[in-house]
């Protein structure tokens, strides 16, 4: 993210997660609709969302014919980053090993899963 954005809320991030399912993370609101979980929100609401999403910087409006189309101006991969990110520095002292251990000891990794850890990190260097 090129600029520090403000955190999501749930809801924010149910509309952000339909919008990034969308092919190159744009659509009309009904696409949007149409990959939002229920309970569905209304269609008005939906829109007081994106307008949000819109004034945050997170969204980007733009009228097509009679519908407007909206596109995330951020990835999911770089939201998702930036969370963890601040996770890390806000609870772990900017400990990746540290966020790591907590995460592993929380979630009872089995052996297997702890393997495949291990593989990735090596692998990412």
């Amino acid at each position: 993210m090129k600029k520090k954005k403000t955190q999501l809320t749930k809801a924010e991030t149910q509309v952000m997660n339909s919008l990034w399912q969308l092919p190159e993370m744009n659509g009309t609101s009904a696409d949007i609709m149409a990959l939002m979980p229920e309970p569905k929100p209304a269609p008005t609401t939906l829109l007081t969302f994106l307008k949000i999403l819109t004034e945050k910087g997170f969204v980007r409006t733009e009228r097509m014919g009679k519908n407007n189309r909206f596109t995330a101006l951020v990835s999911h991969d770089e939201y998702a980053g930036e969370m963890v990110k601040d996770v890390k520095d806000s609870f772990f002292g900017g400990s990746f090993a540290s966020l790591v251990s907590f995460f592993a000891k929380q979630e009872k990794l089995s052996d297997k899963e702890i393997n495949e850890l291990v593989a990735l990190i090596k692998n990412s260097n």
